[in-house]
């Protein structure tokens, strides 16, 4: 089975390609720690890679689709995988769409969390560090025993990095709407697409993902 999770910030895509993962022993490939596998590996696309990505640079399509069909060529993902973070445009879609072909296979179905902007900045925005021994609480998820304190270092204030920002946040999440309501809409024509709410406890999501699956299998065996 070869599937991919999409969704925008915060909808809970890494988590729940793995859950997805475990549950049907498939690769999870997470585009991160591909970038990051192959920078350590120093393999020419990741030293390409880590080249972009020193000096805040995207990492051109070619760079990413090159490393991605690297990854999914090897053997522990002949069984399937699950996509979290690939792709992010039209055209790596299209180039993984060619090339699974190419080795006539195809991607299975595409599982879009669907979660409300306004859920997701309360997810994103929730996030406080503490400066001096680095620990990470969250409003909602995991807050301080003291408002605004940390628990270790009681008179340090907690503080937000600028990516956790509201104003940060709400950039991420338009620039990113606009990719992921284009991949949507290019896998909804090929009969791809499978909405899944993404809101409440995360082992309730992974079992209507799971359930959203099961139809899909029992489509196929009946094909």
């Amino acid at each position: 089975m070869r599937l991919i999770l999409l969704g925008l910030p915060g909808a809970g895509k890494g988590t729940q390609a793995n859950n997805i993962a475990e549950r049907h022993r498939l690769l999870h490939v997470s585009t991160g720690d591909m970038f990051r596998e192959a920078a350590a590996n120093a393999t020419n696309l990741g030293k390409r890679a880590q080249e972009y990505m020193a000096r805040g640079a995207l990492v051109p399509d070619e760079v990413t689709i090159g490393m991605l069909l690297e990854r999914i060529a090897r053997l522990d993902a002949a069984p399937g995988f699950t996509l979290d973070g690939f792709p992010r445009t039209i055209p790596q879609a299209e180039a993984l769409d060619a090339a699974l072909t190419d080795g006539e296979a195809s991607i299975d179905a595409v599982l879009y969390l669907q979660v409300p902007e306004q859920d997701l900045m309360i997810r994103l925005t929730g996030r406080w560090t503490c400066p001096q021994c680095g620990a990470i609480y969250h409003e909602l998820h995991s807050p301080p025993q003291r408002d605004g304190f940390c628990d270790n270092c009681s008179d340090t204030e907690l503080t937000q990095r600028e990516d956790d920002r509201a104003d940060t946040v709400q950039k991420r999440l338009d620039v990113n709407r606009k990719q992921t309501e284009a991949l949507a809409e290019y896998y909804e024509h090929a009969g791809k697409l499978l909405p899944v709410d993404g809101v409440g406890d995360p082992s309730e999501v992974t079992e209507r993902l799971l359930t959203a699956l099961e139809r899909v299998s029992v489509t196929a065996r009946k094909a």
